[in-house]
């Protein structure tokens, strides 16, 4: 699966073909609860997410909806690096 990282990852180029372990935490808007229970994804970064990017990884749909409801807009996440 494939993500986007935004500026705060981006560091020019340098997190590109990097994967990271991805989790739903919880809601970004109140009285919605988008997470998949136990779910978590592996997603390697091959684009930029540029300016107006509304998280730090920008996960394609198939990441998203293996996570999280994808009518839920968005989420709260925690992503770790994973070393190779």
């Amino acid at each position: 699966m494939i993500a986007a990282a935004s500026d705060v990852l981006w560091n020019n180029g340098a997190v590109c073909g990097r994967k990271y372990r991805v989790t739903c935490i919880g809601a970004a808007y109140p009285g919605v609860q988008p997470c998949k229970a136990g779910t978590s994804v592996v997603v390697k970064v091959v684009d930029y997410c540029p300016k107006g990017c509304r998280g730090t990884i920008d996960l394609s749909k198939e990441a998203f909806s293996a996570i999280a409801d994808p009518n839920a807009g968005g989420f709260v996440m925690c992503c770790r690096a994973i070393m190779e």
